[in-house]
């Protein structure tokens, strides 16, 4: 009986979210792209704006551009004029943080590979929410970037990357996009040198370019309406500029077999295998989401934890997952093991997925791993940050509006069949690249 009432619950709260998922979507007259899903349950707002401002679009020599750029808009605020005449006073990041405080509001946001921003989380009351607006606007299109606050934060960038690199998961980490990704921006790696190199004009300059009106992309979820929505967008995006065509981004090669390894005086060594393999919006995501759940995302039920950890005790830990980008994002599996066993290790982890390309998952691998996909499905959506993420997510990969609602019955009809296709389209053992930090002999 309580088994019964407990499948009839998961059910409720899965229909009830996604019920609640009516993403709303319109385009702004100066190009602003808006997702918008209303709901009235607490009375909060979750605001996120992003732009192609990614680590992707760092310029040549001085990678970190983006992800500093992101993280002085919030170091100060110039002074500005509106259209309508109105005097905007200059704002320190002192004076910043305790605005957000007094409203009770949480800033977020950062540089990712793809895409960078700003988020607020704010009480939905008109006074506390339109403050939250107007500080996120003002941050967005007329950060000060203060040169002391700057060398400031390239210092604390530069400590970071020297630390890294003493880090074998880090090194690791490193390597395997730059033999993954070559020569591709996806492979742009912040540098004692490149972050030196960078200058406030860099940073003015990126900005301008980047965090314009015609390509931001707002998502929002809260106790608003549409027509409260949409004035909110307007006024995120009023002060912002309008951008020219960025440059095109040259396309992912994918590379040939090869192996990497790197000394460390760790007692563990560290194994990360792995290419480029999904896109976002790739057809083949729901037959790879499932298929990976078996081989190596499914924790103590996958075959590589049964193999590597259970059977063998060679790893504490193994994983594979897939990283889908606005181009091929990588398909990775990694461990850490002992020294003297990185190589048995490594040998079963790629018998394992060499093994997995030739004959698939079994019926009932396929079974459980849709059961539980399916089952957990509520969680990934059970509250309004994920959600904003979700949407953000959808909003800023043009993908459908009905992704989530749809996801559970997308997962519900992958077959044996489209696992196996799936996997051989995007993976292949003699692509596979592989970087061992530590080992036997070092």
């Amino acid at each position: 009986m309580f088994k019964h009432l407990l499948i009839m619950l998961v059910l409720l709260v899965s229909t009830t979210a996604q019920a609640a998922l009516n993403i709303q979507h319109w385009t702004l007259e100066n190009g602003t792209r808006v997702y918008f899903v209303e709901n009235h349950s607490i009375p909060m707002l979750d605001v996120s704006v992003e732009f192609d401002a990614g680590a992707r679009r760092d310029p040549k020599g001085k990678s970190g551009v983006a992800a500093l750029t992101n993280s002085m808009l919030g170091r100060g605020v110039r002074a500005a004029k509106l259209p309508s005449g109105v005097d905007e006073p200059a704002l320190t990041e002192a004076q910043i943080s305790d605005a957000f405080a007094d409203i009770a509001a949480q800033r977020g946001g950062g540089p990712g590979v793809d895409r960078s921003g700003l988020s607020v989380r704010t009480l939905s009351s008109s006074t506390e929410r339109q403050q939250a607006i107007l500080l996120i606007a003002r941050l967005l299109a007329h950060p000060s970037m203060p040169e002391d606050f700057l060398a400031r934060d390239k210092a604390r960038t530069i400590s970071s990357i020297k630390e890294a690199e003493t880090k074998p998961e880090s090194i690791a980490d490193k390597a395997f996009w730059r033999l993954a990704y070559g020569d591709h921006p996806y492979a742009n790696e912040s540098t004692v040198q490149s972050v030196t190199a960078i200058t406030r004009e860099d940073l003015l300059q990126f900005h301008a370019t980047h965090y314009v009106a015609n390509r931001a992309v707002v998502a929002m979820i809260g106790d608003i309406t549409r027509a409260q929505a949409d004035e909110i967008a307007r006024q995120l995006t009023a002060r912002l500029p309008q951008g020219g065509p960025l440059p095109s981004i040259t396309p992912v090669v994918t590379p040939q077999a090869v192996e990497q390894r790197i000394p460390h005086p760790a007692s563990q060594a560290h194994i990360v295998i792995g290419m480029p393999a999904l896109q976002r919006g790739d057809a083949d995501v729901f037959a790879l989401t499932v298929g990976n759940y078996i081989l190596g995302g499914g924790g103590f039920v996958s075959r590589l934890t049964k193999e590597v950890r259970v059977k063998r005790g060679l790893a504490y830990s193994v994983y594979s997952y897939f990283n889908s980008m606005e181009q091929p994002g990588p398909y990775q599996a990694g461990l850490q093991t002992r020294k003297d066993q990185a190589d048995e290790a490594l040998k079963v982890v790629r018998e394992q997925i060499t093994n997995y390309l030739q004959t698939g998952p079994t019926e009932a691998e396929l079974k459980a791993a849709k059961d539980n996909l399916i089952g957990g499905f509520a969680l990934r959506i059970d509250n309004n940050r994920k959600i904003l993420d979700n949407i953000a997510v959808i909003g800023y990969y043009q993908m459908p509006l009905d992704y989530l609602d749809t996801w559970t019955t997308q997962v519900a009809k992958v077959t044996l069949a489209d696992v196996r296709a799936a996997f051989n389209r995007k993976l292949a053992m003699d692509k596979i690249v592989t970087v061992v930090v530590g080992g036997a002999n070092n």
